[in-house]
């Protein structure tokens, strides 16, 4: 689920979440740049704007998210987290050349399986690992 900028503090509040500045400002970030960031990536991107900012805000604020359904964790690489603010079904695409994360969008009913149909199913996650469009056409 997509949400725009201007609504990012209502709907921090509609999800019981105080709404400081900081965690507006690092859910604006996983919004704006769809680019899976990890905490290092979003806590480098906003110190400048945020002088007071901490990993650890960011850590806590990434675990609120998350606990709300509002975030997700990627994890494509078993030493590496990433995260991403579109909820709605889809898959991951991880380059090996350039290390970028594409999104593609996936049916959920094609997934289901019937030897699961009395499982309850909290998360689904579909990783693709390869060499992206981009990558390939810069080796031609």
């Amino acid at each position: 689920m997509k949400i725009s900028i201007d609504d990012i503090r209502e709907y921090l509040l509609k999800n019981n979440i105080k709404p400081s500045y900081a965690r507006i400002k690092i859910l604006e970030y996983l919004v704006e740049k769809d680019s899976h960031p990890t905490v290092e990536e979003i806590y480098s991107n906003l110190v400048n704007q945020i002088p007071t900012l901490s990993k650890t805000t960011v850590y806590n604020t990434m675990k609120l998210l998350i606990d709300a359904n509002i975030a997700r964790v990627i994890t494509i690489e078993e030493n590496e987290m990433r995260y991403d603010a579109d909820m709605g079904n889809h898959g991951h695409f991880k380059c090996n050349e350039c290390g970028k994360i594409y999104d593609f969008y996936i049916v959920s009913d094609s997934t289901e399986k019937a030897e699961l149909k009395n499982f309850k199913i909290m998360e689904k996650s579909v990783y693709y690992k390869g060499i992206c469009q981009e990558c390939l056409s810069n080796k031609k």
